[in-house]
């Protein structure tokens, strides 16, 4: 489990495909206190840790994981958004955040307020019943709260905090973007798909 409180930048140094895909990610994390099998959220997708060097990690990530995430498009020297587990006892500053990719949301505007940044997203017409205005939403692993929503279409802000720390900083219109919707929501929705039959 995450918070969706990024904690570092990586930067993919590595990519081969052996079978599955296996992406080497260099971090600042102290690598001596992250075990073989531990869990980092890499752009918002939990992948397992298979090999450790001094300033980085390995990963495998399988075909079912590609297709459901922007990670097939990655490339030396793509920055991403890591965090490590949740430890019991950390602080929830974000929301639960599972790190299971529900699908790919794509960034169709991007407007300055103030210090601030708007951005527009489109959702997967499959999730967007999943998307309220002040829910949460995790985007390439980054718990936000939703803004506003017509339809598919959703926004959030992001302060510039937020933009110094993460990846949002360089995210232009037509990225894609991992998308995990809140766990509440999807139980909330299912409850009442079932109380409704």
């Amino acid at each position: 489990m995450f918070t969706g409180i990024v904690t570092d930048i990586g930067t993919v140094t590595e990519l081969e495909q052996r079978g599955d895909l296996t992406v080497r990610i260099a971090t600042s994390y102290d690598v001596a206190g992250i075990d073989l099998g531990a869990s980092i959220a890499s752009d918002g997708v939990c992948l397992t840790v298979v090999d450790l060097g001094p300033d980085w990690y390995e990963v495998q990530v399988s075909a079912e994981t590609v297709s459901k995430t922007n990670l097939g498009a990655w490339a030396v020297g793509k920055r991403v958004n890591l965090e490590r587990a949740l430890k019991v006892g950390d602080e929830l500053g974000g929301h639960i955040v599972s790190g299971h990719v529900d699908g790919v949301a794509e960034v169709i505007s991007i407007e300055d307020e103030g210090d601030s940044t708007r951005l527009g997203f489109r959702a997967p017409e499959a999730l967007a019943k999943y998307i309220a205005p002040k829910g949460s939403v995790a985007l390439n692993g980054t718990s936000l709260t939703v803004n506003d929503v017509q339809g598919a279409v959703f926004g959030i802000n992001v302060i510039p905090h937020t933009k110094e720390v993460t990846t949002w900083g360089d995210v232009a219109v037509g990225d894609k973007v991992n998308l995990e919707i809140d766990t509440l929501a999807r139980y909330v929705a299912r409850l009442a798909e079932a109380g409704a039959a």
